[in-house]
């Protein structure tokens, strides 16, 4: 059925309601808003859905909602696990919470008990219930750090994490057999809490994960000693206010300042172009603040709270300077580890998991520590899966894991990534570090004088519609088929592909082994320690470009990032 035909039905059929079809009346003429919402049905990917908010097969509503849940339910009774039951989230967006009640309200309808929070929360507490309920799997209703108008669903196994392969596909296959909107089971709240299948969760849940964060701390008395480092935090209008005021509150810390326009849960998110803390123009409140307070340290969370930013003083200048993901990540890593050499802690066979496109600079530091380093692909999931493995292999134990977008893991509590923990670490790190009269940037430029000066970036083309994802998946196919020998004024030493799993050393010939999974990146290893990875992105019309060097000093490595950029940008226009 072409997109025409399926606008007509969704427009004429009586199975769908009168406020769908009022929305299709709407567009009615309006071709390319039409073909937009119909070319094709919101792909149930390896991680659930994402898109935007409204009426069509291409777009976040009640029936595509549905249609996964159902094909979710139809997988969780073949593996008979229905009375295990399913823990469902859900954060601040536009039908975040409908979407949730639609959702638990299927899954009942099918014979599945499920664990409702009764307001929004966190990714990681959803990830952390999971586990702590026993549950088959989770359900968070979110689209992280996307604009307003995106909705998601992103679906957690019993492990805590997201899910990988071979559950994915076979969700996907249970997801797609359900052709028919009409094959969507549901029922009422009020019957599915007489059958004894709806619980609402939230207070004892809360408790225990805060224990779980409590127990990571490793200088309780540097706390006591700095509790009043001032402190500003904004959750970008997400779930992040309560357990982020809170786990600092009994951590210890006195002077916090919130950002009191962005404090209030609002799927608008009125005060920022993007509610993404790797966006330096969502911070523009919170630096306001810190200005005015003089804080030692700038946080801010994304609208799930699994996306931690950070600001802090540059001590010679009183600049505030803004952290990547791969620096707030690596500080917290070389804390972590440091501490726990020095207090005789740190397992022999510690490991640090980190993804493929994220700073080599994670390798420096676990070589100086003597610890391994595990990589996998794009994607916290594969570091969640990780965790898991090596709870049955027993070969190493985890200390940490992340990825340059912002997102770590410090315990094994979660299987996802977690700001509120992070914000936990980072500050009693911050407390750390000024009781020795360091700010957090001091202590990252000691860092980069410790192990060189690694330099990371990012920048992506954004292409949308059925046209976009076309020319992203030409531009993906040009590069895979082209030799590039170098990338502006850097020679490319190795090419790896794991889309086919093959790879080249350019200058032996010899070929390289991929074990990891099938994936659509591209990697070009360059001299001196840089590196271009190319993917498109699994949520939005985009196609990634990432990039890193390694500089004699912050201005050197600033000057081969920009190059190596501007090379990559002319060499794909």
């Amino acid at each position: 059925m072409d997109y025409k035909e399926e606008y007509q039905k969704w427009s004429t059929d009586p199975f769908f309601d009168a406020q769908t079809k009022q929305e299709l009346a709407q567009i009615q003429g309006n071709e390319e808003e039409i073909k937009d919402r119909f070319y094709k049905t919101l792909e149930f990917g390896t991680a659930g859905l994402r898109g935007v908010i409204g009426v069509g097969t291409n777009r976040m509503n009640k029936y595509t909602v549905g249609k996964a849940t159902q094909g979710l339910a139809n997988f969780i009774k073949k593996e008979k696990a229905e009375a295990r039951g399913v823990a469902i989230a859900y954060d601040s967006r536009h039908m975040s919470k409908e979407f949730s009640e639609e959702t638990a309200l299927c899954l009942n309808a099918n014979g599945i008990k499920t664990y409702v929070f009764d307001s929004l929360r966190p990714v990681p507490e959803l990830s952390f219930a999971v586990r702590k309920l026993k549950a088959i799997a989770g359900i968070v209703i979110t689209a992280s750090h996307n604009p307003p108008e995106y909705n998601g669903y992103k679906v957690y196994w019993e492990d805590g994490a997201q899910i990988v392969s071979p559950k994915d596909k076979q969700i996907i296959a249970e997801v797609n057999a359900v052709t028919d909107y009409a094959q969507i089971q549901t029922i009422s709240k009020e019957e599915a809490v007489k059958q004894g299948l709806y619980h609402v969760i939230g207070k004892e849940i809360d408790d225990a994960y805060m224990e779980e964060l409590k127990k990571l701390v490793l200088n309780p008395e540097v706390i006591q000693k700095e509790k009043d480092m001032k402190i500003v935090y904004t959750p970008l209008h997400g779930t992040g206010r309560m357990p982020v005021q809170r786990i600092l509150k009994e951590l210890g810390f006195t002077n916090v300042s919130i950002v009191k326009e962005q404090e209030m849960p609002d799927g608008d998110f009125p005060t920022v172009t993007l509610p993404n803390p790797e966006d330096k123009a969502a911070f523009k409140m919170a630096l306001e603040l810190a200005q005015k307070e003089d804080a030692d340290i700038v946080l801010a969370t994304d609208p799930d709270a699994d996306r931690l930013g950070v600001y802090a003083k540059n001590s010679k200048t009183g600049e505030y300077m803004p952290f990547t993901g791969n620096m707030s990540g690596l500080l917290i890593a070389e804390y972590i580890l440091s501490q726990k050499k020095e207090k005789g802690i740190l397992p022999e066979n510690a490991v640090l998991i980190k993804t493929i496109v994220s700073s080599n600079l994670a390798e420096a530091i676990a070589k100086e520590y003597g610890i391994h380093v595990i990589e996998v692909l794009t994607g916290f999931k594969y570091i969640g899966e990780q965790i898991k493995l090596l709870e049955q292999t027993h070969e190493y134990t985890y200390q940490f894991g992340y990825e340059e977008s912002y997102g770590c893991l410090i315990g094994t509590y979660a299987r996802d990534k977690d700001a509120i923990s992070a914000v936990a670490m980072l500050c009693e790190a911050a407390a750390y570090y000024k009781a020795q009269g360091l700010t957090l940037w001091d202590q990252m430029l000691r860092i980069y004088e410790k192990y060189g000066y690694y330099k990371e970036g990012l920048f992506s083309i954004t292409l949308k519609g059925a046209d976009g994802a076309e020319k992203i998946k030409q531009m993906m196919e040009n590069l895979r088929n082209s030799k590039i020998e170098k990338i502006g004024e850097n020679a490319v030493i190795a090419k790896k592909d794991y889309q086919t799993q093959e790879g080249i050393c350019y200058k032996t010939g010899e070929k390289i082994e991929i074990t990891l999974p099938k994936s659509n990146v591209l990697y070009y290893d360059l001299q001196e320690n840089g590196w271009v990875a190319v993917r498109p992105s699994g949520t939005e019309p985009k196609i990634k470009f990432y990039t890193g060097v390694k500089g004699t000093s912050m201005e050197d490595a600033e000057e081969k990032l920009t190059a190596l950029t501007k090379a990559i940008q002319e060499m794909v226009q």
